[in-house]
């Protein structure tokens, strides 16, 4: 269907006000809002997402499109919520205690939200007796820590080693990731899995549930 093409578009040029504008157009059109978020909004998103995979597009323009799809998602919030439609699935992010890069994790967060996943976002230098209490109170089905520097990569192992002390490492699947860390380093420390960026990260993410 042509507008939600316009759609999946608008959001891969990151034009909120056109987003905003077609999405208002395709409700009145009858158009269920489960159609316009995945065939146009996470469509959008996701094609952003190989680009971005494929260096033909850069942290700008992703930052500029997730504005665009948080202009849509919010017109479609109270409709989606009435058609009974359900995230994906429940992932907490953090980034590991002693460290304070956000940038990637946040752009780790975008593709999540684009793939259909809810997200609690618990910022930087979190430790792990706050992840821990996190995962008990949000109940997610994916933990995703990210690390940005070789001193603070070996707090992911932290986290894990608390979680099994808790009980919870049964419950939960563990993502790890950032600029030192590797698949290597990954399965070294018993993680479920690995992303070497933000877009594998919604794939990874999506495998695992």
């Amino acid at each position: 269907m042509k507008i939600l093409e316009d759609i999946s578009l608008a959001i891969q040029k990151g034009k909120a006000r056109d987003v905003k504008q077609l999405v208002m157009e395709a409700l009145e059109m009858g158009i269920t809002a489960q159609e316009i978020l995945d065939k146009g909004l996470l469509d959008g998103m996701g094609k952003l997402g190989v680009r971005f995979k494929n260096n033909e597009v850069y942290v700008p323009e992703v930052l500029i499109a997730a504005r665009a799809l948080n202009n849509g998602t919010e017109i479609l919030r109270e409709r989606l919520v009435e058609e009974g439609v359900k995230p994906i699935g429940k992932v907490v992010i953090a980034t590991v205690k002693g460290d304070l890069h956000d940038i990637g994790k946040n752009l780790v967060k975008m593709m999540l939200e684009g793939a259909g996943f809810e997200v609690v976002d618990l910022g930087t230098d979190v430790s792990e007796d706050e992840i821990i209490k996190a995962v008990q109170q949000e109940n997610p089905q994916i933990l995703a820590l990210s690390a940005l520097l070789t001193t603070t990569m070996t707090n992911q192992k932290v986290v894990i080693d608390a979680l099994k002390e808790a009980n919870l490492r049964e419950k939960v699947k563990v993502m790890v990731g950032g600029a030192p860390v590797t698949q290597a380093f990954a399965d070294e420390i018993g993680a479920d899995g690995y992303a070497e960026d933000a877009a594998t990260a919604a794939e990874v993410a999506r495998s695992l549930i």
